[in-house]
C-alpha cells in the first residue's frame, strides 16, 4: 500500500463498483482506494474498510468521515466473515473485493514503526501494534536455521546463512535492538556487490513478513474472499513482490482451473468445478506517468476475477 493509492483507475475498472452494492477494501490504509470506491457508489450501497492498524482506522475515520455509507473496522482481512456478520451484513453478498497489500507509506514514513532501514529505531514491524511478536524478538530468540528459513523463504535472500549466521554471533554479545545493529550486521555479511538496491531490503522484507504472518494470512484471507462474493462479484489484488503476486496467481488459477486430472486424461475425471473467471491474463502493471508520480508504484502488480 501506498499514501498516495496506487492502480486507482485499474481497480475501479474490475471492481465495476455499482450503485447499491457492498464492497471490501480489505486494507483500507489511509482510505484512498476507498475514497474512489465511495465515489463510484455516490452514496448508495455499503463500503467496508478493514486494516489492522488501529492508526490507519483512525486516520481514514477522520478523513472519510462525510460518508455515511462507510464502515471501518481495525481487523485482520482473514476474519471477512465474522467481520460481515457483525456488522448484520450477508455473508455471501459481498459485489466487490479489493486487497491492496504490503507496508503502507503512513507506516514505512513513521520512525517508530521500525519497518523502514532509513531511521534508527526499534525493531517493531507489527502492522498490529496489539501483536506479542516483534522483529527484535525474532532476531533474537531464533536459532540460526529458524532466521535462515525465513530470510531465503519471505526475502529470496541468497546470502540468508551468513546473515543469519552473523545475527547469532552478534547477539551474543548484546540483543539486536534497533534497525541500525542489524543494518551493520547485514552490511558486514554480504559482499559488496553494488546494485540498486540496499543490501537490507530482503531481511528487513523477510522479517516484516514473518511478524505479520502476512503470507499465512493472504491464503487465509483469499479463501474468505471466494466464500463471500456473491456471483458475478469481482476480487482484486494488488501486490508489491513476487511471492504476495506468485500466491495470489496461483490461487486464482486454482479457482479458475480446478481440474487436478492428469493433463493426458482426455475427459476430466475429479469433476473440480471453476468457481471463477480470470479477468486479468497476466498482471496489470501501473502506467510509467503513475510511477512518475508516485515511485512507490513501480512494483505493483494487479490480477482480478470475477466468481461465475
Amino acid at each position: 500500500m501506498s499514501h498516495i493509492p496506487v492502480l486507482v483507475k485499474e481497480a475501479l475498472q474490475f471492481l465495476n463498483c455499482q450503485s447499491g452494492g457492498i464492497y471490501v477494501d480489505c486494507t483500507v490504509g489511509e482510505g484512498g482506494h476507498a475514497q474512489a470506491i465511495l465515489e463510484q457508489l455516490g452514496g448508495e450501497g455499503k463500503l467496508v474498510g478493514i486494516d489492522q492498524d488501529r492508526e490507519a482506522i483512525h486516520r481514514t475515520t477522520e478523513r472519510l468521515k462525510r460518508y455515511s455509507n462507510l464502515a471501518l473496522i481495525q481487523d485482520n482481512f482473514k476474519n471477512l466473515s465474522i467481520i460481515l456478520k457483525k456488522l448484520a451484513l450477508p455473508a455471501t453478498q459481498v459485489d466487490g473485493l479489493l486487497f491492496d497489500l504490503g507496508v503502507s507509506s503512513l507506516q514505512l514514513d513513521s520512525p517508530e514503526r521500525g519497518f523502514s532501514f532509513r531511521f534508527d529505531t526499534p525493531l517493531d514491524m507489527r502492522m498490529d501494534r496489539s501483536a506479542s511478536s516483534t522483529a527484535a524478538h525474532l532476531v533474537n530468540s531464533l536459532s540460526r536455521e529458524e532466521l535462515t528459513k525465513i530470510l531465503k523463504e519471505f526475502g529470496e535472500e541468497r546470502w540468508a546463512r551468513k546473515i543469519s549466521n552473523l545475527i547469532v554471533e552478534k547477539r551474543k554479545a548484546r540483543p539486536i535492538r534497533t534497525t541500525n545493529q542489524l543494518v551493520k550486521i547485514i552490511e558486514e555479511a554480504i559482499p559488496r556487490l553494488g546494485g540498486r538496491i540496499h543490501p537490507a531490503t530482503r531481511t528487513f522484507q523477510a522479517l516484516r513478513i514473518a511478524v505479520n504472518q502476512e503470507l499465512k494470512d493472504l491464503k487465509e484471507g483469499l479463501e474468505e474472499g471466494i466464500k463471500v462474493l456473491s456471483s458475478g462479484g469481482r476480487i482484486c489484488i494488488i501486490s508489491y513482490h513476487s511471492l504476495e503476486d506468485r500466491l495470489a496467481k496461483e490461487q486464482l488459477k486454482r479457482w479458475a482451473k480446478p481440474c487436478q486430472c492428469p493433463p493426458r486424461w482426455p475427459v476430466c475425471r475429479c469433476q473440480g468445478k471453476p468457481v471463477l473467471r480470470m479477468l486479468t491474463k497476466g498482471p496489470v502493471r501501473p502506467t510509467e506517468e503513475e510511477i512518475l508520480r508516485n515511485p512507490r508504484s513501480r512494483s505493483a502488480k494487479l490480477r482480478a476475477g470475477e466468481k461465475i
